[in-house]
């Protein structure tokens, strides 16, 4: 899971705030149910950037139990807000869609095909599979098959590109904030396809230690963001080591894409720390192979039984 919903939220909060400051409000509102992620993570952020604001949670505070009802007040009330008839809760941003409700509430059945907005079936995928190269600086994506883009703009072609292979798709059962469990269907082919390549190019470039190291991290700041704790000194620390490890996660890295699978072709970076020299079993190996068996003797002393 990609974090779509959760890493819109602190935005979503911050805008908020921002207009509640210039329309002189006193209170906001958000339509967010009582055993949802988002309640969370719009109040904590609203709280964090503004305590003194009232929020006013309908769904979970009035005589409301449904979104049925809650639209019907609305209507009542002649507030305009787009409708599409829909058995499914359907969230959908830049970075991806996440739908629940309906069918998806048992855990027995079978995502329908109908629900998915962005990706095609992986069985129904063009037969042809599609290479892309993806470019990047300082960990940043840049460029998309030596043409560069904004962000905005990459992430809209990955989207198409990655949803016409059939990538991109995940259905799980998820741990919510408030205790139980939930099933999600979410799409996001671009955050798929950025990962990998990112993450391989992480490979290339960092030492062991940071990229072990990161990798923990990443997994902490990512449960910062599911639980809404975006407006934190934690996440906000976290981001100044990830940016310092980001300095030389630059270079290209290429793609195949095939009925819902992505297969790394080639990366390359002008900060590899690979050595061709290193690493060969041909004649050209430079390693040093009698250094080996020292190391091993220092590396195995704590482990050495000793009566």
């Amino acid at each position: 899971y990609y974090l779509s919903t959760a890493l819109s939220r602190p935005l979503i909060a911050k805008y908020l705030v921002k207009v509640a400051r210039k329309e002189n409000a006193q209170a906001v509102a958000h339509g967010c149910t009582g055993k949802g992620n988002d309640q969370v993570r719009f109040e904590v952020g609203i709280k964090a950037l503004n305590p003194n604001l009232e929020i006013i949670a309908p769904l979970r505070n009035w005589e409301f139990k449904s979104r049925k009802q809650e639209i019907e007040f609305l209507k009542e009330k002649n507030i305009p807000i787009p409708l599409k008839k829909s058995k499914y809760s359907i969230d959908r941003n830049l970075w991806g869609i996440s739908i629940e409700c309906g069918e998806l509430e048992d855990i027995r059945c079978e995502a329908p095909e109908d629900i998915f907005v962005l990706t095609t079936s992986p069985s129904r995928a063009s037969d042809k599979p599609q290479e892309i190269e993806i470019g990047f600086e300082k960990g940043i994506p840049v460029s998309l098959n030596g043409k560069r883009y904004s962000p905005v703009e990459l992430v809209e072609r990955l989207n198409k590109i990655g949803g016409r292979h059939g990538i991109g798709r995940v259905d799980m059962v998820e741990n919510r904030l408030v205790g139980i469990k939930s099933r999600e269907v979410y799409e996001a082919p671009a955050a798929v396809l950025l990962y990998l390549a990112h993450q391989e190019l992480e490979a290339l470039v960092l030492d062991r230690e940071t990229l072990h190291f990161k990798s923990l991290i990443s997994l902490k700041y990512a449960e910062l963001v599911y639980y809404g704790l975006w407006f934190t000194p934690l996440r906000e620390g976290l981001q100044k080591f990830v940016d310092y490890t980001q300095q030389k996660v630059s270079g290209k890295v290429r793609l195949r894409l095939y009925k819902g699978n992505v297969k790394i072709i080639s990366r390359n970076s002008p900060y590899s720390l690979y050595s061709v020299e290193m690493a060969t079993y041909s004649e050209k190996d430079k390693f040093d192979h009698q250094a080996s068996e020292g190391f091993i003797k220092i590396w195995s002393l704590p482990f050495i039984k000793r009566k």
